[in-house]
């Protein structure tokens, strides 16, 4: 069961969301917040799988939420921002800061549910338009970064950004968890990213996943 907390300071939004995803078998909302504080607060006390978490929002916006849940080490929960405003300049922001998804409110209900059970699953997904925000807003220092990879590091990235362990990564390659272990962290340091999920969002905003 995939424990969702939905995080957005619109009741409507909130029943909404609540109403679709519990006819969902394998979906259970533990919570709701109507501020950023609030889903903090209650991430922390409810543990949840995934949270939805609107940008615009009083208190605390998302990108202060995604800040706080990272400096209380709160990383477990995968974040899922999912926005009504489609400023492009707030893709990036969320992503950096941690979030694993990044989708519009006019998303529809079936993708949403997809792409719960796909982050929950440890990918890491963007709406088309946040996509082509992403690319468009790219840092070019890492441009040349993916080229220093060689080809076995490349199909290791692949596999993480499509959520793979490292022992599923490891069986896939026919090579010992502690090899992947090094090609993983080697994979970071040419990067320049700090875990998994930034080597899996490089990887999907340049075409390598």
């Amino acid at each position: 069961m995939i424990r969702v907390l939905i995080a957005d300071d619109h009741p409507v939004v909130r029943q909404g969301l609540r109403t679709f995803l519990e006819i969902q078998e394998d979906i259970s909302v533990v919570g709701e917040a109507a501020d950023g504080a609030e889903a903090v607060e209650m991430t922390g006390a409810l543990a949840p799988d995934v949270l939805l978490l609107d940008l615009k929002m009083p208190v605390l916006d998302g990108l202060g939420a995604l800040a706080e849940l990272s400096s209380r080490a709160l990383r477990d929960v995968r974040v899922i921002v999912l926005t009504s405003v489609s400023d492009r300049g707030d893709v990036a922001p969320a992503m950096r800061a941690g979030a694993a998804g990044f989708l519009y409110k006019d998303v529809d209900p079936g993708a949403l549910v997809q792409a719960i059970r796909a982050v929950h699953g440890g990918q890491v997904l963007l709406a088309p338009e946040a996509a082509e925000a992403m690319l468009a807003g790219q840092d070019h220092e890492q441009d040349g970064a993916g080229a220093a990879l060689t080809d076995r590091e490349r199909e290791v990235l692949r596999l993480l950004a499509a959520g793979r362990s490292n022992r599923e990564i490891a069986r896939e390659l026919v090579v010992a968890e502690k090899t992947v272990k090094t090609h993983v962290s080697n994979v970071l340091m040419k990067l320049g990213v700090q875990d998994r999920t930034q080597a899996a969002l490089y990887a999907v905003r340049h075409g390598l996943a």
